[in-house]
């Protein structure tokens, strides 16, 4: 379903709808989406309440991935390519504040030429080329939680009839380093947030793939998704987010830290370095 509103009052999956349209929340009064579970988890609500009202400008280091995005989908926010070694001089500077300032992605040259060569690295690959090369990108989908009666939202990169495909740069696709990115980011609960909005939209019980693609050249590919167990570790995150969410939502109070004094105790590795 294509659609130009700015307000939604129904749930359902919303093709063509803009990135900062998603990222505005179009849903009134308020939905959660999967970043922002993770993000409401590592902080307190307060923090996450504010940053959700006061978003923060774009930021260099995501600058690559947005674009790789962009370019191995096929949709997504315009990139500028600005002719610069690096960003200190003064021209270069003012380039990407105007790219920034027109929802554009500034890239310097030869980051436009990475995002190239990691572009057609993924689109070579057998398995992750076959995976992108059918279903719709950028898929904005909207449900109420049957638990809480809470908005949710989420946004997927490939929505395919028999997988959800999320695409990822990374410094690293070797098994080690993408089970610490994994945990790191709480990628587990964004693939159960994900799975969770395909069941509750009647899509039924789609595989969520994750395609690692890296920085460096060549650019290797890895095609990687969760067990079971991963799986219900992400949905129990998962679950105390929309609570929390929840509760907010109905008393209209997004608590800051602890309201009384906080006897706070020392990490363990720094107690083994005293001798009593």
């Amino acid at each position: 379903m294509t659609t130009t509103e700015q307000i939604i009052t129904e749930p359902g999956i919303h093709d063509g709808m803009p990135e900062d349209v998603y990222h505005a929340d179009p849903v009134p009064g308020g939905s959660l989406s999967s970043s922002g579970a993770r993000r409401l988890l590592e902080t307190c609500p307060a923090r996450f309440d504010y940053e959700r009202r006061n978003p923060p400008a774009s930021r260099e280091e995501f600058d690559l991935g947005k674009a790789f995005h962009s370019s191995a989908l096929g949709v997504g926010a315009e990139t500028v390519v600005v002719d610069a070694k690096n960003w200190l001089t003064k021209d270069a500077k003012a380039a990407r504040a105007d790219a920034y300032a027109a929802g554009k992605v500034p890239l310097l040259a030869h980051q436009a030429a990475e995002v190239a060569a990691m572009t057609d690295a993924v689109r070579q690959h057998p398995l992750a080329g076959a995976l992108l090369s059918k279903g719709d990108v950028e898929q904005s989908l909207f449900w109420v939680d049957d638990r809480t009666g809470i908005w949710r939202r989420a946004r997927i990169d490939l929505l395919r009839t028999d997988a959800i495909v999320d695409l990822k740069s990374c410094e690293s696709a070797d098994e080690e380093h993408i089970r610490k990115a994994i945990a790191r980011y709480g990628y587990h609960a964004q693939a159960d947030y994900y799975q969770d909005a395909a069941r509750a939209l009647g899509l039924g019980e789609l595989p969520f793939l994750f395609v690692f693609v890296e920085k460096r050249p060549p650019h290797l590919v890895h095609v990687a998704q969760l067990g079971a167990d991963e799986l219900a570790a992400g949905r129990h995150l998962n679950n105390r987010a929309v609570d929390v969410f929840a509760e907010c939502q109905r008393t209209g109070v997004w608590p800051g830290y602890a309201s009384d004094i906080t006897t706070i105790s020392l990490p363990a590795y720094a107690l083994r370095t005293l001798e009593f």
